[in-house]
């Protein structure tokens, strides 16, 4: 729900257009159309274009800017992510724990049997042992798929908001608007 929240399959558009903006010298038009945008990738493009813009930062204050911001931003689209890495980690070894009870319990059964040893002494180790992998296989396996899947958009949003921060402070500057050049001076 929270990489939905942040846009993650939005795919863009509005940080597009407004790049393309940018691209043609539309600063506060491009600022603007990004202003209420709560993606990820809106949301950096906004803090590079307000960094480039920004009179008291150089190029090199900007891209340290936009950095702190897009380490915040991927931060936050982490989060639960962990929840997720430690369902696929811990299942499997909670699953060998009853693995291992289970055959304790067979081999206890199998002693106190003494030498005439009946199957069914040591079924239920042995079934208790089958039931605990599996439960814990099927915990993981789910979560290691989702982990995996969903740290592939996380990467994605990565890789199109590096993209959109590269273009906005190493590509061509954009050119103010006159309204914003005015408001610059007159602050």
């Amino acid at each position: 729900m929270r990489l939905l929240s942040f846009g993650a399959w939005s795919g863009g558009g509005h940080t597009a257009r407004a790049l393309e903006m940018w691209a043609a010298g539309q600063t506060d038009a491009a600022m603007a159309a990004l202003a209420n945008r709560q993606s990820l990738r809106a949301r950096l493009a906004l803090a590079a274009m307000q960094s480039a813009t920004n009179p008291a930062l150089d190029q090199a204050g900007a891209e340290a800017e936009t950095g702190r911001v897009a380490r915040s931003l991927l931060a936050r689209a982490r989060t639960g992510l962990r929840g997720l890495e430690l369902a696929a980690t811990i299942g499997p070894l909670l699953g060998l724990l009853g693995t291992v009870t289970g055959m304790i319990a067979a081999f206890q059964a199998l002693q106190e049997a003494g030498p005439r040893a009946d199957p069914a002494a040591l079924a239920g180790g042995i079934w208790e042992a089958i039931l605990t992998t599996a439960a814990g296989m099927a915990a993981a396996i789910p979560a290691s798929v989702a982990l995996t899947w969903f740290e592939s958009v996380v990467d994605g949003l990565r890789r199109d908001m590096e993209d959109s921060a590269t273009r906005i402070l190493h590509g061509a500057r954009a050119v103010p608007d006159i309204g914003h050049t005015v408001r610059r001076a007159a602050e």
